[in-house]
């Protein structure tokens, strides 16, 4: 009779543990490869928002803007559109029947220039009212007036505007297209800052960033001055001012040292200042 151990029995069990351990291992190795298995065709992914907001912008940025308008641009205040238009911030609030100065919104359309004047009609004149047979008469018996002969200068530059010195001192910054839109006179603290020439107060305050206290006269139609970084105003908006009139007190508001910055504009359009200078 034979010994029943069970160490006879353990080839058995171990022979069928091997078949178990293989079948699930591969069960495991083929679930494995079909989560690792990559997609033959990645999803694509749209940005929405950079196509909406660039839809969105498009139909404004292919509008022109009609002569005479300016389009707001982001960060513009009304003084310093007003200023780089040659105007009179409250005739830009008035052309354009603004509520409030301080809300312009981007894209928004500002007229900056006089709106059209009204066709009139003119009065009649003292021939016009002549009668008709005593004109005929004075026709037949006034002699043909002689052809004048004028000489045209085609080229002729527009008749300028000579200013005077704002303020006594040396030129320290000299006017350079698109980095100094004018020039630096230094000074000592409350010097006196005197007029260019005749005009009207367009502007008196400290609102336009860079500038500090700042004054702005209009000369005409065509001739806007600026006094910047001064130390007192001496006058206010809608003032008249003559050629030589002390209108501030020199400072360094919105400046590194004590200094006028003076700034001539042509039609908005800021210009060296020194060939226009007495």
């Amino acid at each position: 009779m034979k010994k029943t151990s069970p160490f006879w029995n353990a080839p058995s069990i171990c022979s069928k543990v091997p078949a178990r351990l293989a079948l699930i291992l591969l069960s495991s190795t083929v679930l494995l490869s079909a989560c690792s298995t990559p997609r033959t065709t990645p999803a694509t992914v749209i940005d929405r928002s950079r196509s909406e907001s660039a839809s969105s912008a498009a139909p404004t940025a292919s509008i022109p803007t009609p002569p005479g308008y300016y389009r707001v641009k982001r960060g513009d205040t009304l003084i310093r559109i007003a200023l780089d238009q040659g105007q009179s911030y409250r005739d830009i609030v008035r052309w354009n029947n603004l509520t409030d100065p301080n809300l312009i919104e981007v894209d928004q359309l500002l007229l900056v220039r006089p709106p059209a004047n009204a066709m009139t009609v003119k009065p009649l004149t003292s021939a016009a009212a002549t009668p008709a047979p005593q004109r005929m008469a004075e026709q037949r018996t006034a002699p043909p007036p002689e052809p004048k002969i004028e000489a045209v200068k085609p080229d002729a530059p527009p008749p300028g505007i000579r200013l005077s010195w704002p303020a006594k001192g040396k030129v320290v910054e000299d006017f350079m297209d698109g980095k100094n839109k004018g020039i630096d006179i230094a000074g000592k603290l409350g010097d006196p800052i005197q007029a260019a020439g005749d005009g009207r107060v367009v502007y008196a305050g400290n609102s336009l960033r860079g500038y500090g206290n700042l004054v702005i006269v209009k000369h005409d139609n065509t001739y806007l001055t600026a006094y910047a970084h001064n130390r007192n105003l001496l006058v206010k908006e809608g003032d008249a001012v003559r050629k030589g009139q002390t209108i501030a007190e020199m400072g360094d508001t919105d400046a590194n040292s004590v200094r006028l910055h003076f700034e001539l504009r042509v039609n908005g359009k800021p210009v060296d200042p020194l060939p226009f200078l007495q």
